[in-house]
């Protein structure tokens, strides 16, 4: 629930009521709810070595930069942690094969996709426009090659096919920035290292003169799994983040204290409610016993009470807003049984519910609004 003040064109208001009503700085809340994300960028894949074999030659596999994507859904606890699914893509040309008995020429390229669950925590630092997050995920991945490597003459000509699959892990690095004009929306930009556990076996062929552990053997043919380790992954993207249900803004900063010789009471008080919601929490309550003692210490004849939803509804249709109504008066009730509890006179508070009708923000249809969620306490 949060609540706060609107005052009347002209009136001032004394320090401890600004320390009542304003608790200090509140900075924007971490995820909450179903979200989605979709980013992409460039991957880096360190030279993979080519595990000895007793049918093909010893070295190491080199890749050029590749292009991943990877798209996510997510739930944030509103804690700063969150959980997510995605789906992965990387994709990198074969470089060349790399080894000491001989000069080879390389051709193809290797994809790699997969599913990770991950568990991530947003860090606040102070900073309305930017939260950096860490985390890590498991899950499986699948490496597809298509490759070849040839040398001059008869000494070697191989290629490099199939799928191989096992488990994968990743850990996450990244920095939020969240778009003021879009709420919900968030900028990102991230780093991941990925890794598949090894051996990574694969169907190969070869002809020529080199055979296992670099060894000369006379021109033959061989055909086999050629296996390969250390497949350690670097990727840096862009993306961008959508909460459905992102928390609401925070409340500009408090005014700076003015001295003033005769402070006036505040006539207007607003509290404000949870959505569906008409009891008072401890600090709403609070709010209401500081407009009672004011209304001991104001000249006035009659306090008005009223109150109001915003135009979501628990129930759809004409049903909805029947129901809103009701629901504002029960605010309204709620406040006024209160103030009388504060020993005002029940007899000068009138009560009115006026359902969704005069928003304090205009939103369109079915919209949460926290702020049109409310009761005013007016003296008249």
């Amino acid at each position: 629930m949060k609540l706060r003040y609107r005052f009347l064109t002209g009136s001032a208001l004394s320090a401890p009521l600004i320390a009542c009503v304003l608790s200090g700085p509140v900075l924007a809340q971490p995820v909450q709810g179903i979200y989605v994300a979709g980013e992409g960028g460039a991957t880096f894949n360190q030279d993979q070595r080519v595990r000895s074999s007793s049918m093909f030659p010893d070295g190491r596999d080199r890749w050029r930069t590749g292009v991943t994507g990877i798209g996510s859904i997510g739930y944030g606890l509103g804690n700063g942690f969150r959980v997510e699914v995605e789906g992965d893509y990387r994709n990198m040309d074969y470089e060349r094969f790399v080894t000491n008995s001989v000069q080879t020429r390389a051709d193809g390229r290797r994809q790699t996709y997969g599913v990770m669950a991950n568990a991530l925590f947003d860090l606040d630092i102070g900073k309305s426009w930017l939260f950096p997050y860490f985390g890590a995920g498991v899950g499986y991945g699948w490496t597809a090659m298509n490759t070849s490597v040839t040398a001059a003459g008869n000494t070697l000509s191989q290629h490099v096919g199939g799928t191989f699959g096992n488990f994968a892990y990743q850990g996450i690095f990244g920095l939020s920035f969240p778009v003021p004009w879009v709420v919900g929306l968030s900028a990102t930009a991230e780093y991941r290292f990925w890794t598949m556990l090894g051996p990574q076996s694969h169907g190969s062929t070869a002809w020529g003169t080199i055979g296992g552990r670099d060894v000369a053997k006379q021109y033959s043919f061989s055909s086999g799994n050629r296996d390969t380790v250390t497949d350690f992954n670097h990727s840096l993207m862009l993306g961008l983040r959508y909460e459905f249900n992102p928390a609401p803004p925070p409340p500009p900063p408090a005014p700076p204290e003015v001295s003033a010789p005769s402070p006036a009471a505040a006539r207007t008080y607003l509290v404000f409610f949870d959505w569906d919601k008409a009891a008072l929490s401890e600090r709403a309550r609070s709010i209401v016993a500081v407009a009672a003692q004011a209304s001991a210490h104001t000249a006035l004849t009659r306090i008005e009470v009223s109150g109001y939803t915003d135009n979501s509804a628990a129930r759809p249709g004409q049903t909805g807003e029947r129901y809103n109504m009701g629901l504002s008066l029960r605010r309204a009730d709620a406040v006024k049984a209160e103030l009388v509890r504060d020993g005002v006179a029940g007899t000068i508070i009138g009560v009115n519910g006026y359902g969704q009708a005069h928003q304090l923000v205009v939103t369109g249809p079915d919209t949460r609004e926290p702020q049109n969620r409310r009761v005013e306490i007016v003296f008249r």
